[in-house]
């Protein structure tokens, strides 16, 4: 699979979905192109999905919330007669090699849960009304909602037949939806998980599995009253329009880099990293929220959480070799601390409102990005607010400590606001500043003492809001033996270590589903039992059960 994979999309290059818009309620149909696969040697037959039509959903899901704001219950629905989804494409997943199998579950996950969050961040309750087969992947975006409808006639189900059917486990964190959100008694999920054929009708209810089962002949009727109802009893404030998103201007290089307005990504084959520079705001900050709005996807923060959010996921599906990524900023501290505050000041506006939520979600991306990570706070740099929290995401910092000679930029600074302290909160539901200083909440008190400062190196250190400072003797060195080292090692160990050391404390749904995921999914993927040439995802379809390796590891 080297053909390069393209993020962006919009609804005039859909070939899976279709949307309806009615006022306060979206309908969202699945409609799955058979020969519409990202790549050569399989059909998308029965609603099943590619990493190509996750994407045009994850575009779905982004543009309802900044194109329309008006929409307060999408009600997910299929197109085909008999099936609402069959689930990931099992010819695409036993074709594909093993990192793409994993970023496609990574991906799928964190689109899954963009709207899943969409009722508690944007107002927008989603309601999956299941008719006919729900399978694998397709419960998993039932699970995501939040209401399931479910036909109850003799040909709908849920079901999550990974294990037995493919020996692999549900992919986009359907085990741990089904006991952590849905709350089934876990003797009931073991047998849920372990039977092909799924549960339907009122078992389904009674196991907490759906929210209703609803016979045939009323089915489409109390669809529809749920949503009008649910849009009803919303409490979303009402907006009469939104704004577009067209799309970005990104140019790709010969050699692999990337050039966005605002984002460049300079790629180091040899050296097997990717460099992130960020450009500051150039012009002043609009006056308030209505000169934001004005701006469309024009704006500073939108424009640059859209293009780094692409250059993420670019770099993710289409450079896996590229094992070491570098973050580095350069703009004006006060301009970008302005562009920051307009959005701080209204935080109730529904754009500055979703503009900030889509930061979070950038932020999170990072987090779980299986690559090493480290940010370089260099003269002339705009690590501010938001901007700063990419500090607390990467594995190491390094800042530069005085003036360096013939350097004639500012001198570095790193400025937090009262963004670095709970609005950007991380998967396991702590601010990335106290995920860092776990165990030591008073650190945290201290540095937020410091808010609005334009703290410099010394003063960095001594709060603990970087890993290293380094003068003009040592930073040159000092920052190549490191990547150098970080090149030199086992890219899988480097994969377990990160996504162990990331995330401390508490657990939550969120952690579980990528911690099971980085670690699970990752070595059964990896396994004959599944990947091999007798194995299930290789068999799958012939009659032919999979020739398991029967020892339990």
């Amino acid at each position: 699979m080297s053909k390069v994979i393209d993020f962006q999309t919009d609804p005039s290059k859909y070939r899976h979905w279709r949307i309806e818009y009615d006022g306060p309620v979206a309908n969202l149909f699945m409609d799955v192109d058979e020969d519409g696969g990202l790549f050569d040697g399989y059909q998308l037959k029965l609603n099943s999905y590619d990493l190509g039509v996750d994407i045009e959903l994850a575009d779905v899901v982004q543009r309802m919330r900044f194109e329309h704001p008006e929409v307060k219950v999408v009600v997910l629905r299929s197109a085909k007669e008999k099936v609402f989804c069959a689930g990931a494409n099992i010819r695409m997943l036993g074709g594909a090699a093993h990192s793409h199998k994993v970023n496609f579950c990574k991906f799928t996950n964190e689109t899954r849960n963009t709207f899943e969050a969409a009722e508690a961040d944007s107002g927008q309750k989603y309601i999956a009304a299941v008719k006919g087969a729900c399978a694998g992947g397709g419960y998993e975006l039932a699970l995501a909602c939040n209401h399931i409808m479910l036909t109850d006639d003799s040909s709908s189900s849920v079901a999550l037949p990974e294990v037995p059917l493919l020996a692999v486990l549900p992919g986009t964190g359907g085990l741990t939806r089904v006991t952590d959100k849905r709350k089934v008694r876990r003797d009931l999920a073991d047998v849920f998980c372990s039977t092909e054929e799924g549960v339907k009708g009122k078992r389904a209810v009674t196991w907490k599995l759906v929210d209703e089962a609803i016979a045939n002949s009323k089915f489409d009727e109390t669809v529809e009253a749920r949503a009008r109802e649910f849009a009803a009893s919303s409490a979303k404030v009402d907006v009469a329009s939104g704004i577009s998103l067209g799309p970005l201007r990104r140019v790709i290089e010969p050699d692999g880099s990337l050039r966005y307005s605002l984002v460049e990504v300079l790629v180091d084959r040899d050296a097997r990293r990717a460099t992130l520079t960020i450009g500051g705001p150039e012009t002043d900050a609009p006056d308030d929220m209505v000169a934001f709005e004005a701006q469309g996807d024009q704006s500073y923060m939108l424009r640059l959480a859209r293009e780094l959010d692409d250059a993420i996921l670019h770099l993710r599906l289409n450079e896996a070799e590229l094992g070491l990524l570098v973050f580095r900023s350069q703009g004006d501290p006060i301009k970008m601390a302005a562009h920051e505050a307009v959005l701080m000041a209204d935080p109730d506006h529904w754009l500055a409102n979703e503009v900030l939520k889509y930061w979070k979600r950038v932020l999170k991306r990072i987090d779980v990005t299986s690559r090493s990570m480290v940010a370089l706070v260099e003269h002339g740099s705009c690590f501010v607010g938001v901007l700063a929290e990419i500090l607390f995401s990467v594995d190491r910092s390094y800042m530069m400590e005085d003036e360096f000679e013939g350097d004639n930029r500012p001198i570095a600074t790193v400025t937090l606001t009262a963004a670095n302290f709970g609005l950007f909160p991380m998967g396991n539901d702590l601010s990335r500043l106290q995920n860092r200083f776990y165990g030591t909440p008073e650190a945290v008190d201290t540095a937020q003492g410091h808010m609005g400062e334009a703290l410099e190196a010394a003063e960095v250190n001594d709060l603990g809001l970087v890993t290293m400072i380094l003068d003009d003797i040592d930073w040159d060195d000092e920052i190549r033996i490191f990547m150098e080292e970080r090149a030199s090692f086992s890219p899988d160990a480097m994969t377990g270590m990160e996504a162990n050391l990331r995330f401390v404390g508490p657990e939550t749904m969120e952690t579980r589903i990528f911690g099971r995921l980085t670690a699970w999914q990752n070595w059964i993927f990896n396994r004959p039992n599944a990947v091999g040439a007798e194995g299930a995802l290789q068999r799958y379809g012939t009659g032919v059960r999979g020739n398991y390796d029967m020892e339990r590891v």
